[in-house]
């Protein structure tokens, strides 16, 4: 089974602006990188699933007209809480300086911390991969046909899955794992489990922030 990690596109928010599950929207670039995208997918896709969030779905949708989505809440980005939509720079220092010593286990307050989010994110393509791997098992000639399956999602769950089937620490894989938004990432699974991961596509864009850019010092 070959598995596609799409990255979407993106989104239409300032730099400087933290942001997880906050539902925005995309850039008027949109277009161009779905046209990017679609170069690295193969013609025949056997099942879908996506981030129900808007910048993913608006993806998945424009995609995949004709084929029907299933939308995951595993899928989704990191919960940010209060951070929502605040600038980075002005998050409180009391609220934010705990997160930036340990951000792994830290969890953002009213949200999540990046090692909850690395094993939802890890149970929810765990129950993807077994469905389609038992489906085939059981002789099911609709479903064990499946041999090519895409998920839509965002950055911090693209570098989930590749650091759970690769067993990299999770602290390392902000450095090992370049993802633009935009990315296409192909996965092997085989019956011993997962051969490589491939980026078929990663669309160069402006570095991102997802932390605070003023000295906390």
């Amino acid at each position: 089974m070959d598995i596609y990690l799409v990255r979407h596109t993106a989104p239409d928010i300032a730099k400087g602006v933290c942001y997880g599950q906050a539902d925005i929207g995309v850039k008027e670039t949109f277009l161009a990188e779905a046209v990017v995208i679609k170069k690295h997918l193969p013609e025949k896709v056997d099942a879908i699933y996506s981030s129900p969030l808007k910048r993913c779905k608006v993806l998945a949708d424009h995609l995949f007209k004709d084929q029907a989505i299933q939308w995951k809440d595993g899928l989704k980005e990191i919960n940010c809480g209060k951070w929502e939509l605040k600038l980075w720079d002005e998050i409180p220092r009391d609220e934010i300086d705990p997160w930036m010593d340990d951000h792994l286990n830290m969890r953002i307050p009213g949200g999540e911390s990046y090692m909850e989010v690395f094993e939802r994110v890890g149970r929810c393509f765990d129950s993807i991969v077994a469905e389609h791997h038992l489906a085939a098992l059981s002789g099911d000639n609709v479903v064990a046909s499946s041999r090519s399956v895409v998920l839509v999602a965002h950055g911090g769950v693209i570098r989930s899955i590749l650091a759970h089937i690769t067993q990299t620490p999770l602290q390392d894989s902000f450095k090992l794992f370049s993802l633009h938004y935009g990315c296409v990432v192909k996965v092997v699974y085989e019956t011993n489990g997962f051969s490589h991961h491939q980026v078929l596509c990663n669309i160069e864009q402006e570095k991102e922030t997802h932390k605070p850019t003023i000295s906390r010092g």
